[in-house]
């Protein structure tokens, strides 16, 4: 039984909660203030409990951190909100993702703290292919550098929705006003290279925040007076989720996780709770989340399954935690039932008819590669797209990114923290759809079929033509 079903991810998490929510990521350099900017948020915002308060200012204290803050209070290290593992303590850097859930008046937030180092930079690929939008924190003393540039592509190629750059540290430049409209430019540009505010990228916005005193992270500060724009929990409160902008552009999809088939056999507890074990008798359904848009009982949908055409059917039933439901949309977990009794099975996709076009075994894709091993042509590999595992082999690498210039240039491999372009033939076709259009469908996993590592996380490019290079085979 699969435990994708059951495990409470963020995404089954996000079902659960109002729909007010909002899910957003922090990245950055190392040392910019990520974790500190975190726990300001968490302790502005009353989200931190009185005892957890209380152990993390005497860890401040036995760790030396002492002092006053800017408003006369005991300071604390806000950082340890978040960097819990040991050796994130020691080091004073965060190592993984960190997820926090905590809520305003307006809305409840999932946040992941997401490292800095280059070598870490697949945590924040990861933090961030979920987000609604993705704060970038810099240090006003060093400005735009090459892993800010890194993040930026990241976020580019993952089309977040808003993208916010948190210049933090604007108290050790006194509140500078020329210094800070130096970065917002040097942002700007890098922005308008990037193609960002444009093209699935919403919105684009610079602030000056100190994360240590609080200074425009929570509320406005009066140190910044050249500064006339909102605070950060402000705008993280009024922007839109992604699904609010997308939802009525996507078509239905549902991967299929597992085949409910009871035959009459129900848990104790539900026979308890009094559901009749002959009313489910000939019950079957497909369960999964629904990761684009919504379904009606009797809309008409297709059966995805690689290597068949598609089948039509009408959805008869929508099951979600022991009632039925006349609509679902994404990203409920629930259960459908079919009018026909189709071999459907995990990996296979139900989707709005006529809306997915042929499959295909031919993937072109951009790659965030994510492992110390390098990719390499002719490499097989494995790819998970959806809850679809296959084959694959790579065909060429037709590129990679030049952070300087933020052209493609020309390679036969890629290394560790590289953003580049590469062809793979499938040993099944799969319904590959554009990460343009679809932004969860159109993401994969490449994983190493040795040790079941992610090698690198990918995003599908439309099929640029028709023809054909054979020089491998599956």
């Amino acid at each position: 039984m699969s435990t994708e079903t059951f495990l409470p991810g963020p995404d089954l998490v996000a079902a659960a909660l109002p729909t007010t929510l909002f899910r957003f990521a922090t990245a950055g350099s190392v040392d910019d203030g990520k974790s500190t900017l975190v726990g300001r948020l968490l302790h502005d915002s009353k989200a931190i409990l009185a005892d957890q308060l209380d152990a993390v200012a005497r860890t401040s204290a036995d760790r030396g951190f002492g002092g006053e803050g800017a408003t006369g209070t005991k300071a604390i290290d806000l950082a340890l909100l978040t960097d819990g593992l040991r050796a994130e303590r020691e080091q004073g850097i965060t190592i993984d993702v960190a997820y926090r859930y905590f809520a305003t008046d307006r809305r409840s937030f999932i946040l992941a703290d997401c490292p800095g180092h280059v070598q870490y930079t697949k945590n924040t690929v990861t933090g961030a292919s979920t987000a609604d939008a993705v704060v970038v924190l810099i240090d006003a003393r060093k400005g735009v550098l090459e892993q800010t540039r890194r993040h930026l592509s990241v976020l580019q190629l993952l089309r977040v929705a808003h993208v916010i750059v948190a210049v933090n540290k604007i108290d050790l430049v006194d509140f500078s006003e020329d210094v800070f409209r130096g970065i917002e430019a040097d942002v700007q540009q890098v922005g308008r290279e990037l193609g960002l505010g444009s093209d699935g990228v919403a919105d684009l916005r610079v602030i000056p925040v100190s994360a240590l005193d609080g200074d425009n992270v929570v509320d406005r500060s009066e140190r910044t007076p050249w500064y006339d724009g909102p605070a950060l929990l402000e705008v993280l409160e009024t922007l839109p989720a992604a699904d609010e902008l997308e939802s009525h552009l996507e078509s239905f999809r549902f991967p299929v996780q597992l085949v409910i088939r009871p035959q009459g056999a129900l848990a104790p507890d539900a026979i308890a709770g009094g559901l009749d074990p002959e009313a489910y008798r000939d019950y079957r359904a497909y369960a999964g989340q629904i990761t684009e848009g919504s379904v009606k009982l009797g809309d008409q949908v297709s059966i995805l399954t690689p290597g068949q055409a598609p089948r039509t059917t009408t959805i008869t039933g929508i099951d979600f935690a022991g009632r039925e439901l006349a609509e679902a949309a994404a990203p409920q977990s629930v259960s459908l039932r079919l009018a026909d009794e189709f071999d459907v099975a995990r990996g296979d996709t139900i989707a709005a008819a006529g809306t997915v076009r042929e499959s295909s075994a031919d993937l072109y894709a951009a790659l965030c590669w994510l492992s110390p091993k390098p990719l390499r042509e002719g490499s097989k590999v494995l790819l998970k797209h959806g809850t679809r595992t296959v084959q694959a082999l790579v065909r060429n690498v037709t590129g990679r990114l030049d952070l300087a210039s933020f052209g493609l240039e020309p390679t036969t491999t890629l290394e560790l923290n590289d953003i580049g372009h590469a062809q793979l033939r499938l040993a099944a076709p799969l319904p590959l759809e554009n990460y343009l259009h679809h932004r969860r469908t159109g993401a994969f996993l490449v994983i190493d079929p040795l040790d079941g590592n992610t090698l690198a996380a990918g995003l599908v490019n439309d099929h640029p033509g028709d023809h054909e290079d054979e020089r491998y085979s599956i």
